[in-house]
């Protein structure tokens, strides 16, 4: 009894002891110790029931003060339960202590918490970034299109990284200071001699208001001459002017054609009044029996004429058409 006893015993102790090493992590609180951390073992405890990993908070801990930073396990444990990268706020923040950056556990937390990289923006604070346009298409005042290409300097500006616009933003306001600029420019020779002119015109805008870069320098990187879009733009007028005056054209046309057939509807319209008003004539006796016959003849004697006078064409042509096939042979 006292040997199952005793097994029983060891059993419950080392179960017990798996779980106080499996829920505790001595392997951190030993490092937190030698790392002159002052991390309890009821605060590893509590982590582990809040969820939070311990090697998550105490490390990243572990490096800040030895960087000399003054930070606490709350301050982390509060970052992480928010959802936020521990360990990249703990190394954003070491590498702008050295670099002699002013920024804040509150404020790289708020970086980091809206998205951002806090560690690449610190980075590109000390290391500017250069950006470079895609060729931006602008048309100077004498209709010569040029395509300018431009590189952006910018530095990450910590203060308006949280709700400052992105990169999109600073490219956007380029292109449009670099095309108002060349199509402010009487001719596309000025600005091919001083390409210049176009990056001190644009950075004096003050393009980087409001977005969470500060533009150090715009450097104008090639220039080419594209179409001369003042010459298309004047052949697509005369050619839209052409199709105006044709329209027009065909419109005084069909009104000319209508007008006519109009006219001849009028005089068939007459004509077909002549037999009536002649019936009339013969009723009321205005018009003899032999006045009408004389109209008749008249009238068939003037056709004759012309049948006579339409046959001897034919025959004048078909006669000049043999004397010509004659000559030729």
């Amino acid at each position: 009894m006292m040997n199952a006893s005793l097994i029983i015993i060891v059993v419950v102790v080392v179960l017990i002891l798996s779980l106080f090493v499996t829920f505790v992590p001595l392997g951190l609180w030993i490092s937190s110790l030698a790392a002159n951390v002052k991390v309890s073992i009821f605060n590893l405890i509590g982590m582990r029931l809040r969820r939070v990993v311990p090697a998550k908070i105490v490390i990243p801990l572990i490096k800040s003060t030895k960087a000399g930073m003054g930070l606490t396990v709350n301050q982390l444990e509060a970052h992480y339960l928010a959802g936020g990268n521990v360990d990249n706020v703990v190394n954003a923040l070491i590498a702008a202590h050295r670099a002699d950056i002013d920024l804040q556990f509150e404020k790289a937390a708020a970086i980091d918490l809206a998205g951002r990289d806090v560690l690449e923006a610190v980075k590109m604070s000390v290391n500017p970034r250069v950006i470079e346009t895609p060729n931006v298409s602008a048309v100077a005042k004498d209709g010569i299109e040029l395509l300018v290409k431009a590189r952006v300097t910018v530095r990450a500006n910590l203060e308006r990284l949280v709700g400052g616009a992105g990169e999109a933003t600073i490219l956007a306001r380029v292109g449009e200071g670099i095309v108002t600029t060349v199509g402010s420019s009487t001719s596309h020779k000025i600005v091919l001699e001083n390409p210049d002119a176009i990056s001190k015109t644009v950075l004096n805008k003050g393009l980087d208001a409001g977005t969470a870069f500060e533009i150090l320098s715009i450097d104008i990187a090639d220039v080419d001459v594209g179409r001369n879009i003042g010459a298309q733009l004047q052949t697509l007028q005369a050619e839209a002017d052409k199709n105006i005056a044709q329209a027009k054209a065909e419109e005084r046309r069909a009104m000319a054609v209508a007008k006519e057939q109009e006219m001849r509807a009028a005089v068939v319209e007459a004509e077909a009044e002549v037999p009536r008003a002649m019936a009339y004539a013969l009723r009321e006796g205005k018009l003899g029996i032999m006045d009408y016959y004389d109209m008749q003849n008249v009238i068939a004697d003037t056709n004759m004429r012309s049948s006579i006078s339409d046959a001897g064409n034919k025959n004048k042509n078909i006669t000049t058409g043999g004397s010509d096939s004659k000559d030729k042979k």
